[in-house]
């Protein structure tokens, strides 16, 4: 899975349009093999990351869970130091 991807469920505020259309994009991109798509692919690149982020949407409001909501700021820490750890900073 892409790394730029970060899990988007269960989050206190929840989920921003933004961050789910940036999932997407980064998914599309994954699976298309291209950032930019050339001006021919470009309708059929956008249609499928507003599809995905439609998708990905409709999951996100459809999970339910048990676990309490995570805090980002926390996950955000968590985050750096996974980073500092893997890149020795």
């Amino acid at each position: 899975m892409c790394r730029n991807i970060r899990p988007l469920s269960n989050f206190e505020p929840p989920a921003t349009h933004d961050e789910v259309h940036a999932a997407a994009l980064q998914y599309v991109r994954k699976i298309s093999g291209s950032t930019r798509p050339s001006r021919v692919n470009a309708e059929a690149f956008d249609r499928a990351v507003a599809e995905v982020a439609a998708a990905s949407a409709r999951l996100l409001d459809a999970l339910v869970t048990t676990a309490p909501p995570k805090d980002r700021a926390v996950e955000a820490e968590k985050a750096r130091a996974r980073a500092a750890v893997r890149y020795g900073t």
